[in-house]
């Protein structure tokens, strides 16, 4: 009888070692599927970053903020848009609609989704619209004061 233990042991125990052989590689291949999907996420980020709308975004809405903070009343301002405006017109955006102000918040939107608002400490009344068609201007007016 002892021996009949030996070989039921030794027979579970060989069962044991090849299911373990199976959860090592099952366990591998899950851990690099998750790494080539966080890799994935990563780049898509990291190019949809790089693409520029964003970036100009945050610096437009921030640099006319600065603009209409630093204006007083009855100023018009000029501010070359040509790489907002070729970007916005790639993405189906009207010219009209890509520097919107209301309050003292600026929004600059150049993509379809979002936009990127920033907001201003000057109590003004401003206006903001496109120049003439074929010139790539935006132009600011800083009409009273509120």
């Amino acid at each position: 009888m002892k021996k009949r233990k030996g070989k039921k042991r030794l027979k579970s125990t060989i069962f044991l070692m090849k299911n373990r052989k199976g959860t090592v590689l099952m366990e591998n291949v899950i851990f690099i599927i998750l790494n080539v999907a966080y890799l994935t996420i990563l780049i898509l980020f990291l190019v949809k970053q790089g693409s520029g709308a964003i970036i100009l975004e945050q610096s437009y809405a921030k640099n006319i903020a600065l603009l209409i903070d630093s204006a007083k009343p009855v100023m018009e301002m000029r501010l070359n848009m040509a790489d907002a405006m070729k970007l916005a017109e790639k993405n189906g955006i009207s010219r009209e609609s890509i520097v919107t102000i209301n309050g003292n918040i600026v929004k600059v939107k150049l993509t379809q989704k979002g936009g990127y608002e920033y907001s201003f400490f000057n109590t003004v009344d401003v206006t903001a619209y496109p120049d003439v068609a074929p010139q790539q201007y935006y132009i600011i007016k800083i009409n009273k004061y509120k």
